[in-house]
This record gives structure tokens, sequence and C-alpha cells, in this order.
């Protein structure tokens, strides 16, 4: 079996020649630019494949400037052509939607033809279907749609140069291919990805308890991409198909409210609800008022007019979402796929709830593609340029911050004791077109702290900021620690002693430039005292007690420091409780936007108004604080790894550590009273 593939480096494309990889054999021949080698030539890497092969060719080019010997050569010998280099934005103009999704097609058929292969793929999209209103299935295609983009248009005219080519093919029509279900993987903002930035802000500046009036924006359609290439997979291999279209679509419609709030469940923020249901105005009555002057489809219209498009471009387009993208935010078509699952039937391959990945695809948006810090013109002012030195930046905290300084354009330079974790971080922001450097070293060993701060003085121009961020915490009690006395200098090593040993082996560097700015992450566990975090919370007291006994040492040569009382965060460090699980934690991310204004504003400390609060009540009521934390000890207990068991699952961990339901509510209660803190 042999395979050739264009667009192989997109985003459906990599994820099938990976599902060809795993389940097929023989050679995937993969179409790719000249200029894209290098980025080929990595991905074939990341196969871990020699059944790859590149070839040269170019999508604008007759036969898709592949080179006349090779096609000589594979004639009859290419089993599956799968077709998917195309572009895939509904914001894209007239002259490239024609270039890439009509010419494209037009030039790989030609060269399927003279390769004489055996099927051809082609991966359609939804949007052939236009603004047909009501059912459309796998057998419907041209039934007088209106086709209102340029991107809905090309898609149609490629989907019909197919259907009338004299090779055999099949077409694959998918919805809205949003990212990995597992991973969260994705490569832009695309479809819901717009509205991220818009749930952020709400998040950031409603609480999210507060319910927010939404308004009815019809009905969507969200597919994993890993559904759809593992689906692609399957559908191409299944005999006496040839001829037939596949909707790779969720079986039900999705209306974009419940979208929308599956999102704002996933970041905290509040959520939509719709005064008026549906049914109310397409039943009764209302149902004889003709389609086009139904309330949802009016507002679609006006949506779609000039003026409605020139006013979102000045408002919801400030935000990052554009009004192209906004008209065609929802379908008038309901996509039938009977017939595509009698197909996938035993293949165990099915369209997973939005409900049970949407966090997946949250974070890895706010982690990795959220470019707000590179649009913030306070942060590009105090970043660019600047090499800003950040421990533990491996994963969590420390792996957001590094993106987000490159995005500003500054110079993140990674410390941890993994160098090939490292190495992956600093491959991503090149990537993106941002620096980056790499040293490995073991924060807990004082000589290697010494080596690497000459490493950094000598091959560094400057160093302008330092972020400690790496950190050990272990949650037990006093009880189980008597014979566990390393666990104190095991923290106390890294957190405390390390991080000092790093900013003075700095010192020198600092002062010589007569600038520069630490940040310690520390914790609200400082100001709040939680039982079972002694060794922790005492590491990181005495890392705020140095710093600001040093910052007035040091402020004259233009050196300060920022103390950040961090909340809970949803890192590795704490997955070992896991009663966490269920507790309001913040993100890495959101944790790194806290970092970055303590670079951009360099406050003396960051608090938060329950940490504060927490600390004001030790001062001015210590008796009844330690009697309400004592009553926090008796509702938590020590977690299975704190009394070093091994729990044969998460859920089993979780169990042992709430026993009844009386205590859940008790754990639950006190969790949301005294939001962030680790209990």
């Amino acid at each position: 079996m042999s395979y050739f593939v264009t667009g192989a480096t997109g985003f459906i494309g990599r994820h099938l020649v990976g599902e060809l990889l795993d389940h097929r054999d023989g050679e995937v021949h993969v179409l790719v630019r000249r200029s894209s080698l290098p980025r080929m030539e990595a991905l074939i890497r990341s196969w871990g494949s020699d059944r790859v092969v590149p070839v040269v060719g170019d999508l604008t080019q007759p036969d898709l400037g592949v080179d006349e010997a090779w096609i000589a050569e594979h004639a009859g010998h290419i089993d599956h052509f799968c077709h998917l280099a195309a572009i895939y934005d509904i914001t894209a103009d007239d002259a490239t939607n024609d270039a890439m999704n009509i010419d494209g097609t037009r030039h790989a058929l030609e060269l399927a033809s003279r390769l004489g292969v055996g099927v051809f793929h082609q991966v359609s999209s939804v949007a052939a279907a236009g603004d047909h209103p009501g059912r459309f299935d796998e057998s419907m295609f041209d039934v007088g749609q209106p086709l209102p983009s340029p991107y809905h248009r090309t898609k149609f005219e490629s989907e019909r140069m197919v259907r009338e080519s004299s090779v055999p093919w099949r077409v694959y029509r998918p919805a809205i291919v949003v990212g990995h279900s597992q991973t969260g993987a994705m490569d832009k903002v695309d479809g819901p990805y717009y509205l991220f930035g818009l749930i952020k802000r709400l998040r950031d500046t409603l609480p999210g308890w507060l319910p927010l009036m939404g308004v009815d924006l019809g009905d969507t359609n969200l597919v994993p991409v890993d559904y759809v290439a593992s689906a692609m997979d399957h559908l191409m291999h299944v005999p006496g198909r040839d001829g037939e279209a596949f909707h790779l679509v969720n079986p039900e419609p999705q209306p974009v409210v419940e979208v929308m709030n599956a999102f704002c469940a996933a970041a905290g923020a509040p959520r939509f609800a719709t005064p008026i249901d549906r049914g109310l105005t397409t039943a009764g009555p209302l149902a004889l008022i003709p389609r086009r002057l139904r309330p949802l489809n009016v507002m679609n219209a006006v949506i779609r007019s000039g003026a409605g498009q020139a006013v979102l471009d000045q408002t919801v387009g400030r935000l990052g979402l554009p009004a192209e993208a906004l008209a065609h935010s929802s379908f008038t078509s309901v996509f039938d796929s009977r017939a595509t699952e009698r197909a996938l039937a035993g293949s165990g391959i099915g369209v997973p709830p939005l409900e049970t990945y949407a966090r997946v695809l949250w974070s890895y948006w706010e982690e990795s593609l959220d470019d707000s810090t590179g649009r913030d013109p306070r942060a590009v002012a105090a970043l660019r340029g600047k090499h800003v030195v950040i421990t533990g930046a491996s994963s969590g905290i420390g792996k957001v911050v590094a993106h987000k300084v490159a995005q500003a354009g500054g110079i993140p330079v990674l410390v941890a004791r993994g160098k090939e974790k490292l190495e992956e971080t600093k491959a991503d922001i090149e990537a993106r077109g941002g620096q980056a450097h790499v040293f490995a070293c073991d924060l807990s060993d004082l000589t290697a702290i010494d080596r690497l701060c000459e490493q950094l003085s000598t091959e560094l121009p400057s160093v302008d900021y330092v972020i400690n961020n790496a950190g050990r915490s272990i949650r037990r009690s006093l009880k189980l620690s008597q014979d566990r006395f390393h666990d104190f200098e095991r923290t106390m090593q890294l957190n405390y002693f390390g991080a000092i040993r790093l900013v003075m082996g700095l010192m020198p560097q600092l002062h010589s430039q007569r600038s520069g700015h630490i940040v310690n992450i520390s914790s609200i566990g400082v100001q709040t005292n939680p039982p079972r975090f002694s060794a922790y919370v005492a590491s990181k007291a005495a890392l705020d007690a140095w710093s600001n006994v040093v910052s007035s040492e040091v402020v004259g040569h233009g050196i300060t420091f920022t103390n950040v009382h961090m909340p809970l965060v949803r890192t590795p460090m704490i997955a070992p409780t896991k009663i966490y699980d269920k507790f309001p934690t913040i993100s890495p991310a959101q944790a790194a936007d806290i970092v970055v204004r303590a670079m951009v504003e360099r406050p003396h400390e960051i608090n938060t108004t329950l940490g504060t609060a927490g600390a004001l009540a030790h001062t001015i009521a210590p008796r009844a604080a330690f009697r309400v934390l004592n009553l926090a000890y008796q509702v938590f207990p020590d977690s299975a790894a704190a009394k070093g068991q091994q729990p044969t699952s998460r859920a089993t961990a979780a169990a042992e550590e709430t026993p009844n339901n009386r205590r859940e509510t008790e754990q639950m209660l006190l969790a949301q009273l005294f939001r962030g803190v680790h209990w």
C-alpha cells in the first residue's frame, strides 16, 4: 500500500499521516515546498518513521510541480492520493481561496490522473452546503444552496471538480475542526478560538457565578482533529465506498450558546443564559412567519450586512474576534451523518462530547496560543530584548512564562534539571519567531548553581530578570513527619537555599549593570499558614524574609524584588493530592500573567484579597485564625502519597481522602470559602 499526501504539514494532514504510520503499511509520500523541507524533516523526526518520503513540489503549479522523473517512476504505484492542502480560513479573500482551494485541487487531480491512483481522497468541508436550510445528508451536493463567502464558494467548486473527474474519488466533509481531544494541540486561532479572548476578558473582570444574558446564535458543529484523522484513516480503507461523501461531524447540532458555556466553564468565566427558548420562536403561530423573518435569521442577516460588519469590526473586532468569523459562527444546515456512522460501525471511532475535552482545548489555547501579552504595549516595552532567567521552565508556570516573555519580544533563559524538555520549549518558541536559551541545572545542587551563574554572567549580554519559580511542595502533617526530617531539608534546599544561591551568584552582574528585577514565586500559604504545609510554607517564608532584607541593601543600584504570594495553581506539583482535582484553582497561564505583571509593574508584593485577609486575621485575631485552621486540619486528611501509600487509581486516592459525603461537603465548602488556599 502506498500513499501520496498533500498538506501533510497542515493541522489535519500531520494527524492523518500519523494515523497512516500507526495503522497501515507502505510508504507515505508527502508533498512539500522546497522552502518547507526543514519543517518537514522535523515532523518526520517527530513521527519516528523512515516510511515518510518528501516529494518537492508546489500546490500552485501544474501537476503540483512534481518532477517528471518522479511521476514516471511512481505511475501505477500510488493506491491512495489524499488531498488536504487548502486554506481553511473563513476570513480569507477571493484570490487566496481560488488559488489554494480551486487551482490547488485542479493541479492535484492532474497529478492523480497521471499517476493512475487507486482513489483520490478529497478533504472538503461542510461549508460546501452553504446556507442550505434544514437537513443536508452525505448524498446531497448541488441543491441550489446559497454560498455566502469565498470560502464556501471555493469549497463547493473544488468538490464539484473532484466529482466530475475521471479519477475514483471519496470526499470527506469535516465540520469545524478544533484541537486534539487528549492534548488540546491546535496550530492556530480559528473558529471558536476567536471567542476565547472574550471569555478570558470576562473571567478576569467578572465573578464566575454571575449569569450573563445571551442571545440565540443558532447551532454550530465542532469535532476534534483526532476524530477527523482516525475516521478518515478508517473510511479510506473501507471497500466499495468510492463515489461517496462522508460527513465528519457531531451527529447532534450544538447550540452556539452551549458551546460558549462549555468553554466558559473550562475557563472559570461567567456563563450565558438565553432568555427566550428557540422553540418559542419556531412553534405555534410564530411558525407561520417566513423563515427569513424569524428572529434568529433576521439577526444573522444584520450581522452579515455591511453596516453590521462595520460595527462588529469596531467592537468585538478589537478583542480579536473577526466580524467575518462571527457572521459564520452557526450553520443553517443540520448535517446528517448516518451513512458515515454506519461506515464507522465497529471501529470504536466516534465524536467525544465537547464537555469531556473543552478544558483541554482551553488550557492549550491559554498556554500556547493566547497572544495577549504580545499585544500589550506595556509588556512589550518592559520585556523587548531583555534576558529573563526562568527556573523550573520545563513545565507548568515556568514554561508558560517563557512563551509569554517571548511573545513580548523578550529572550527567555530556560533553566531546569531536564534538558530535553527545555529544548522542546525552546524549539516551540523559535518556531513562533522568538529566541530562547537553554541551561540545564539541578537547582538543589549548590555547586551546579555556581557553575550556572558563571555561565549566565559570561554568555549573556545582560541578566535583566530572574524568576525564582522552581520549587518543591510537600503536604504532610507533623505526626507523619517525625522520621522524615529530610522533607524539611529537601524543601529548604530547593525553595530557599537554591533560590538565594542563584540570586547571590548573579548579584555581581546585576550590580555592574546597575539594574535587575527578581520575582520570587512565593505562596498564599505564607499569609494563611495552612496545616500540613510546615516544610513548604517555612521555605517560602524564608525566601520572602531574605528578599525583604536584601531589597534595602541593593535598591540603590536599581535592583528590586517582587514576592508573588501565588494561590493554588493547577500544576504537576499538586497532582499527588487527589482532592485538589475538585478544588478551585487557577491555571498555569493565569499564574504566568501574574508573573508578567510582576515584571512590568515591579511591585514589592502581589497578593490576593484572601491572602491579605488571612495575614490580617493572624495579626488581629490569631486564636480565631488557628481554630479555623484546626477545623481544616480535621476536615482534610493526609493524602495517600503523604502516608507513603500507592493507590491503584486517582479515583481510589480521592475516595481515601474523602471518606464520606458529609466530609466531602465540608471540604468543598471550605475550598469555596477560601479559594486558592492550599488545604
